[in-house]
């Protein structure tokens, strides 16, 4: 009775809410008891965590932020004051929260405490600390592209399907109605046979030279490269020192795509909703591109790529179409977009373009009610929430691995495509281009040690 009167007393302070999570009852605190909560750890805390990730996960119930980690020590510590500012708004009690901060990810996956991660990286950092992540039995909230390269999609994929944990990626426009509701009614046949679709994507322009610059005291830069070659440091090609502007990482080779990762994974995994392919993919791709001549951003710019699916089914993307999604049948078609949704303030977004989250050829084809013994497809409120619920239910998420890291492939084997500017046949169950070496060659890229998905694995 002691033990337990001590527990009441303290169990509203920091120091009880981080180290008793375990053993106060949840006869004591009722539903915030911390054992019903799902202990989390961010990683990475630029623009995506802070307008995104954190700001959609943090706000449930279920969800308790312990610890932060990024390589700029400056954006953690700023990530640390958000989340005990956010709950000691919420709890009405200063220091309700003391938030571990870490500047290597690998000694958080070492806090037994954390039950799952947010992973809000540079697209060359999520698969690693993801395969990290599901090795060590958390549980994975992981932002899009999937991977950087096809093989390191699949490196964890297998790692997710193995350690049975709950991996739910970012492309939350499966949370978002109009694209649900476009899917089933195409599934549905309300446009008749699907025959083509047409995607709109931008791409990105070219940018400036950048004079290499001293590396910042609060940036551990080599880790930051992680697995990609070794060049020197330039601020507007890691992300601003100053403020959570679009970084321009994301315009660099060296750490992505370009859009055709970047935006790229949302619309192919929305489209193969509608199409009925998210477990398998094209069987064939050819692209044109452009490419800038000069200056520090190397990723595409306009560009034009065709895929052909042995259903019959071709899909066209290029920055030429409005910003979305049109199926085409037989009997009309049906586009959808996001509307005027950013998941960021500096998502490079034409609102006047993209206002019009749903549209048809016939407007009755949008009021259509599909019938009971017709298909349904999941329908979710919230991706992070989903994400939560399926860690407690231990249920697949709406965005599983598998589903992801079909769409990823999809993005990669376009840039592929690109980049050699011919026809590309692909085998979508094995995951390999047709009798075609030099493709195949770009389905993986050389890591740096001791970086990598090939250096965990193999350790």
């Amino acid at each position: 009775m002691q033990r337990r009167n001590f527990i009441k007393k303290t169990s509203l302070s920091t120091a009880a809410a981080v180290a008793f999570p375990t053993i106060v009852p949840a006869s004591v605190l009722g539903k915030d008891a911390p054992s019903n909560k799902i202990n989390i750890g961010q990683i990475g805390c630029g623009r995506i965590a802070r307008d995104h990730d954190v700001h959609d996960t943090i706000r449930f119930d279920q969800a308790r932020y312990i610890a932060v980690c990024d390589v700029d020590s400056k954006r953690a510590a700023n990530a640390k004051i958000w989340v005990d500012s956010f709950y000691q708004e919420k709890m009405g009690k200063k220091k309700y929260m003391d938030t571990k901060v870490y500047g290597d990810y690998r000694e958080m996956l070492l806090n037994k405490d954390i039950d799952a991660v947010v992973i809000s990286t540079p697209d060359h950092w999520h698969s690693q600390p993801a395969l990290e992540a599901a090795l060590a039995g958390k549980d994975i909230y992981l932002q899009k592209p999937t991977s950087l390269t096809v093989r390191e999609g699949q490196q964890l994929r297998a790692a997710v399907q193995e350690k049975n944990v709950v991996l739910q990626v970012g492309t939350q426009q499966r949370a978002m109605p109009q694209f649900r509701i476009a899917a089933e009614l195409v599934r549905n046949g309300r446009i008749g046979k699907l025959h083509t679709v047409k995607i709109g994507l931008p791409g990105d322009p070219a940018g400036p030279e950048a004079p290499t610059m001293p590396v910042p005291s609060n940036l551990n830069f080599d880790m930051w490269l992680g697995s990609t070659p070794e060049v020197p440091y330039t601020e507007i090609g890691v992300h601003p020192q100053d403020g959570y502007s679009r970084p321009g990482w994301l315009r660099q080779r060296n750490y992505g795509a370009g859009m055709i990762t970047g935006w790229g994974q949302h619309h192919y995994d929305s489209a193969a909703w509608g199409m009925n392919t998210e477990l398998s993919g094209p069987v064939s791709v050819e692209a044109l591109a452009e490419f800038p001549k000069s200056g520090l951003w190397n990723v595409h710019g306009d560009f034009f790529v065709k895929h052909e699916y042995d259903n019959g089914i071709t899909v066209y993307t290029s920055g030429g179409y409005t910003n979305g999604i049109k199926y085409i049948g037989e009997d009309g078609w049906i586009f959808v977009s996001r509307g005027s949704y950013t998941a960021s303030a500096t998502d490079p977004v034409d609102k006047a373009k993209s206002s019009k989250a749903l549209n048809a050829s016939d407007p009755s084809i949008l009021t259509s009610v599909i019938g009971p013994d017709e298909i349904h497809l999941e329908k979710i409120d919230d991706q992070h929430g989903n994400w939560l619920d399926c860690i407690k239910t231990r249920k697949k998420p709406i965005s599983p691995i598998e589903k992801g890291h079909k769409a990823c492939a999809i993005c990669l084997i376009s840039d592929i495509a690109m980049q050699v500017d011919r026809k590309l046949n692909w085998n979508p169950d094995t995951e390999m281009f047709i009798n075609d070496d030099e493709a195949n060659s770009m389905l993986r890229r050389e890591q740096r040690k001791p970086y990598g998905t090939d250096y965990v694995l193999n350790k």
